[in-house]
């Protein structure tokens, strides 16, 4: 808890914080609200499947931007972009060495956070 005189400070931080964080969420949440408006209505899911959906989402792209940048960009170059370590290694400007690293670190981020929510 904060000193009295510091608490207006604390305070300012926590807002900044939760707007950053609603932000973040809005911008997720209308990325997938447009994407599933490409899909024709009859595979669209429902409202408590894409509240799930949204939250999940949230949630690993607190995780992603809690590793630093080079092992989240290596990381959503491997699994989305499906480049191969040595084209990572050439786009960061490092070894394939550092490339493994960085794969290794997020991918034990993620199995953290699965196995921090499981009960």
């Amino acid at each position: 808890m904060p000193a009295p005189e510091q608490s207006r400070r604390f305070l300012t931080q926590i807002a900044k914080g939760l707007v950053v964080d609603h932000y973040r969420r809005r911008r997720i949440e209308t990325a997938y609200l447009e994407t599933l408006s490409l899909l024709p209505e009859t595979h669209s899911p429902s409202p408590e499947e894409q509240a799930l959906t949204i939250e999940a989402l949230v949630e690993i792209d607190t995780l992603l931007h809690e590793l630093p940048d080079k092992p989240r960009r290596a990381f959503l170059m491997c699994r989305l972009d499906g480049l191969s370590y040595q084209a990572i290694a050439e786009a960061l400007n490092v070894s394939v060495s550092s490339v493994e690293k960085y794969i290794a670190r997020a991918l034990l981020a993620c199995h953290r956070a699965i196995s921090e929510s499981q009960p």
